[in-house]
């Protein structure tokens, strides 16, 4: 899968211009599609239902929502529609009525003020409402028309136990394409699915557009050439994709002349163990993630105290003792140059810092580790902090060798000099600037991780729930991040969004199989098996959906909405 680049709503409306005026394919056409995808998709996560309200705009979304209609009641289900406004509608939007209304399909009702939906309450005693409204082309806030029926559905949906299921068009109303925060600014539709088009929008990466993380968004191809996105892109600014795109990576088939020295050696270097605290899991866990994301080796370098412990995690992981002071800690002892040069010796990806403390022998150690070897390192945790404390060191680093950092929001705040709370309200440009000004590669983690180049380019990972927010998965996403890297020295870059996306996707797993509450970092570990299978996309007729959220559903199903 080539990667999925976010369109802003201009470069949308471009990309649909370009498809018609340059390649050929009319726009009533590129209309049909995504009505044929919508009602595919109703069918496919709402099997159960028989009656459908669809609530439409007078513009091209609403056209999506007609022509959507028609074909649900083609297909023989009750479908009623509601036009929010008359029906002197233009372009593309005044076909889809005609088709809808000559001769009618189902219940056609047009609404021209607000005091009549009052008299169609009727119509929500449905199993499915999609929701027409307003797409791409929106700008906040809804007024109006859809205002009112945004509080009419509302009001109705809470006087009744279970009301039914939305399945928004594009987005849901009310929502800006382009706004990058986690709620809208303004009302919006509530959505229980969301259908769009050719390519997210940040809302669709950055909004939690549905009731609940697990509720599906998902992108539909219909029919725009990929030529015509790119052309589309070739101005912009925004720069930001999808990490789900590089997860067809990890799933290539592997030679079958490949040995263990194919897929690289990984050093893991963390813990304490002794009065200092035992923290010695926080490695091994690291380890395991490196082994299962399918390092061909792995080495866990662990306070020699711990060894015996860590290698009860699997007896295919590799242990180096490391010197420590009274306390349990690492300390400089471990950096002359014969025992060094042996720890490093073959290894191809350093994961540096899980559970090893910040005692002032320990940074002097991680400090002149980093300093004496070239290899691409993944910065977590202790680590994170040691460098923060030595932002030259960490420029200095960062030249000469290729560097992942993973931090939270409160390690992140530490690395660039500013508060908590200034990192989480602005977490796309904190990310990007220090990523850029740095020269590394940052992995901002949290609802909706971000993972920023050293180019200014930044993923989006939308895996993920959560049960996550627990002790463990940070080591566990650092050992995924160092295995993956260690298979693909010459895709590094996608290599860390298919590990993070890949994290998301297991834990997604692990919770369809135990709870939230229950949940432990290694739980995704055992899910990982079935997360390198899945496939993020469907396909229903000639339309293909990749699923950005929610995606495991289509590999391993639930039981569908209804």
């Amino acid at each position: 899968m080539v990667a999925m680049n976010v369109l802003t709503a201009a470069e949308m409306q471009d990309c649909d211009r370009i498809s018609t005026e340059r390649f050929g394919v009319p726009s009533i056409e590129l209309m049909r599609a995504a009505a044929v995808a919508v009602a595919e998709f109703a069918r496919l996560r709402f099997p159960k239902t028989r009656r459908v309200t669809v609530l439409c705009g007078r513009g091209n979304n609403g056209g999506d929502g007609m022509m959507t209609a028609r074909l649900l009641a083609h297909e023989g289900l009750e479908v009623t529609t509601l036009l929010l406004g008359a029906p002197d509608l233009q372009g593309d939007a005044a076909e889809a009525w005609k088709e809808l209304t000559s001769p009618a399909c189902g219940m056609v009702h047009v609404v021209r003020t607000e005091g009549e939906l009052a008299e169609l309450d009727h119509v929500l005693r449905t199993d499915l409402l999609v929701d027409a409204i307003v797409g791409t082309g929106f700008k906040p806030p809804l007024k109006g028309l859809a205002l009112a029926a945004l509080e009419w559905v509302r009001a109705k949906a809470d006087a009744v136990p279970v009301p039914a299921p939305v399945l928004a068009i594009d987005l849901p109303s009310g929502w800006g394409a382009d706004e990058k925060a986690a709620q809208a600014a303004g009302p919006v539709f509530a959505a229980d699915a969301v259908v769009t088009f050719t390519a997210p929008k940040a809302a669709h990466l950055f909004g939690h557009l549905t009731r609940r993380w697990y509720q599906p968004v998902v992108v539909a191809q219909i029919g725009s050439p990929q030529e015509a996105v790119v052309s589309a892109l070739a101005q912009g600014t925004q720069r930001i994709r999808w990490a789900g795109s590089s997860m067809a990576m990890a799933q290539a088939a592997r030679d079958a002349r490949a040995n263990k020295g194919s897929f690289g050696h990984v050093l893991v270097v963390g813990g304490t163990f002794g009065s200092a605290g035992g923290k010695a899991g926080a490695a091994a866990m690291a380890a395991l993630a490196a082994m299962r994301a399918g390092a061909g080796l792995v080495t866990a370098a662990v306070p020699a105290a711990a060894m015996a412990l860590v290698g009860t995690v699997a007896p295919e992981l590799m242990t180096w003792p490391l010197a420590t002071n009274r306390a349990g800690q690492v300390n400089a002892e471990n950096l002359a140059s014969e025992p060094l040069a042996e720890l490093l010796a073959g290894k191809t990806v350093l994961a540096l810092g899980p559970g090893i403390g910040q005692a002032p022998e320990t940074a002097q150690f991680v400090a002149g580790l980093l300093s004496a070897t070239r290899i691409p390192a993944v910065i977590d945790a202790d680590a994170l902090n040691i460098l923060a404390a030595k932002p030259v060191l960490l420029a200095k680093l960062a030249r000469s060798q290729r560097m992942v950092l993973t931090p939270h929001p409160g390690e992140m705040a530490r690395l660039a000099g500013i508060s908590t709370a200034e990192v989480q309200a602005n977490r796309l440009e904190v990310a990007r600037e220090f990523a850029q000004r740095m020269g590394v590669t940052l992995v901002l983690k949290g609802a909706r991780t971000l993972i920023a180049h050293a180019s200014g380019d930044v993923a989006v990972n939308t895996t993920g729930n959560p049960g996550m927010a627990k002790g463990g998965s940070g080591d566990v996403l650092a050992g995924l991040i160092a295995g993956l890297m260690a298979q693909f020295p010459e895709e590094m870059e996608r290599a860390v969004e298919a590990a993070v996306y890949l994290h998301g996707l297991a834990a997604d797993l692990a919770v369809q199989r135990l709870d939230e509450h229950t949940l432990l970092a290694t739980d995704s570990l055992t899910e990982l098996a079935r997360a390198f299978r899945a496939f993020c996309f469907s396909a229903g007729g000639p339309n293909r959906y990749v699923w950005l959220q929610g995606g495991w559903q289509t590999a391993f199903p639930v039981e569908a909405d209804q």
